[in-house]
């Protein structure tokens, strides 16, 4: 049994974990916590039809226009759940036409998305109080991107507090990469993008990275087909993403109203990803000019007064 203190300016409590009743409420408090899904915007949940055995949980696009199968289970999962999953995956890669006709009936989905409905890509989020780690031997050598979260709750009063771990290999040097994922680095986007861009995108990514060793902030650098997000956990604190086939944009999840105080000209705000968009010109833009909307971000995220 796992204890959380609480340390207050009150004294310190300590609360034990209250597991959800039912498979349920469970799946009903992700879909309307969608912050513990950063990157995903949520389509419809227990989709039914076509000609699969089952039907997924939730099925969502995240940010770089992939078809998510979010699969929830209220008990401690192991390596039974892969062929279920890989079920669900297989048919939304061959029927992308049913994912599409999810998202033309949705009436407030992000316009901003670029998603291939010819041979799109998918990916599967497995959310569970309890993850057996043999399950990431596993995923690890299938063809998809697997994300493996855990969620445990506390509750204090009327308040809830959540634990969100993702598993991630202990020595991922190690692991074989999967044949057929695709690898993001600069070759990749000067194949979508341009030699030119491509450089540029390389160029901004080292001057943030500076920014953050610099500060001693504690934050993980992930490449992903339209964007580089700087990570607290696998939460998105701030980072650079195409806007089109050679524009570029910083984007800081920080609030609206904290993006409209900073004295920087906004190219919009974003209010299914929480993030403000700023464009850059090469060249001429630096990263360093947009320090303190980078401060504000990991303020944001961190807790900790930024220095």
């Amino acid at each position: 049994m796992t204890n959380l203190f609480w340390k207050t300016s009150s004294g310190t409590k300590s609360l034990l974990p209250i597991p959800f009743k039912t498979e349920a409420e469970f799946e009903e408090m992700i879909y309307k916590t969608p912050e513990i899904l950063d990157d995903i915007f949520l389509l419809k949940r227990q989709v039914k039809g076509g000609y699969k055995s089952g039907i997924p949980d939730i099925v969502g696009i995240d940010n770089d226009g992939n078809i998510c199968i979010v699969e929830m289970k209220n008990v401690t999962v192991d390596a039974s759940i892969v062929p279920q999953v890989l079920q669900y995956a297989i048919w939304a890669e061959t029927n992308p036409d049913s994912i599409k006709s999810l998202w033309l009936e949705c009436d407030q989905k992000p316009d901003e998305l670029s998603i291939s409905w010819d041979g799109p890509e998918v990916r599967i989020i497995v959310i569970a109080p309890s993850i057996l780690r043999s399950v990431l031997d596993v995923v690890n050598k299938i063809n998809y991107q697997v994300d493996l979260i855990e969620v445990k709750r506390w509750i204090e009063g009327d308040e809830q507090l959540f634990l969100v771990n993702k598993l991630e290999q202990e020595n991922p040097m190690k692991v074989k990469p999967v044949t057929g994922l695709e690898i993001y680095d600069e070759k990749f986007y000067e194949r979508q993008y341009s030699k030119e861009s491509a450089e540029e995108f390389m160029r901004y990514i080292k001057e943030i990275e500076a920014i953050i060793k610099d500060k001693g902030w504690l934050l993980d650098t992930k490449l992903n087909k339209h964007y580089c997000g700087f990570k607290a956990g696998f939460f998105n604190v701030f980072g650079i993403k195409w806007m089109g086939s050679k524009t570029l944009a910083f984007f800081f999840k920080v609030g609206k109203k904290a993006a409209e105080s900073m004295p920087f000209e906004m190219a919009r705000y974003e209010n299914q990803w929480k993030q403000a968009l700023y464009y850059i010109e090469p060249g001429k833009t630096k990263a360093e000019d947009f320090l303190p909307l980078f401060e504000a971000a990991y303020k944001k995220f961190s807790g900790y007064v930024v220095k």
